[in-house]
């Protein structure tokens, strides 16, 4: 009996989906507002890019001056320089990927 009163269920749901489901395709407003949406985040996000080039620029140069005043105390930078070159590479290159995951 549990199970007949579960495929009663079932199908009731499965009834009811069917239903709603033409009434929230035509509850679809907005579709400029999604347009408009869009263009924005591509033209935010194209800014970003010069962003992300002033930012790599700056992490460079205070790496940079990081490590040379490390060399000049003598103390060793052999860690350091790949460090401060691949954080300023990865904040270059993080709207490349966010481009490509976007799909913009």
């Amino acid at each position: 009996m549990g199970r007949f009163r579960f495929l009663i269920l079932l199908s009731l749901a499965q009834l009811a989906v069917l239903v709603a489901d033409p009434l929230v395709a035509f509850a679809q407003p907005g579709i400029a507002e999604m347009g408009q949406a869009r263009s924005w985040i591509r033209e935010y996000f194209f800014s970003m890019r010069d962003f992300s080039y002033v930012v790599s620029a700056l992490v460079a140069l205070f790496g940079a001056v990081v490590v040379y005043h490390k060399w000049q105390m003598g103390k060793d930078v052999g860690m350091d320089i790949p460090a401060w070159f691949f954080s300023s590479l990865f904040v270059l290159l993080t709207w490349t990927f966010l481009l490509h995951l976007f799909g913009l």
